[in-house]
């Protein structure tokens, strides 16, 4: 299980190979010049979400347990997490398509808690 770690804030738990395709994704599109939307899932009650603005300006660390994801992408899948990232909702983490294709666990956030007005 790698992190994806955003500003000095928190950092989101995602598995390794998901981590490794969202990597090559961010990085086309903060080279293009395109910040955009990331949301996952939060498992608390209910079916609550969070995003992130991506954007050049706030540092970005990913951390990737297993070296062995780093050469094995799957090209259909960052072709799909490309077109999320490009719409006007942004990047969901999907599962990855194809016959080697994952349900693969869902990212999951870590450190500061979420902001919540009562």
């Amino acid at each position: 299980m790698g992190k994806l770690i955003y500003g000095s804030e928190f950092s989101i738990a995602i598995p390794d190979r998901a981590l490794r395709h969202l990597q090559v994704v961010v990085g086309i599109k903060l080279r293009r010049g395109e910040p955009f939307f990331f949301t996952w899932r939060v498992h608390t009650v209910g079916e609550g979400r969070e995003t992130v603005w991506i954007h050049p300006a706030l540092p970005l660390h990913f951390v990737i347990d297993d070296a062995n994801v780093m050469d094995d992408i799957n090209q259909d899948w960052i072709a799909q997490l490309l077109d999320a990232a490009s719409s006007p909702a942004g990047l969901f983490l999907s599962h990855e398509p194809g016959p080697g294709g994952s349900a693969s666990e869902e990212p999951r956030r870590r450190g500061a808690p979420s902001p919540r007005r009562e």
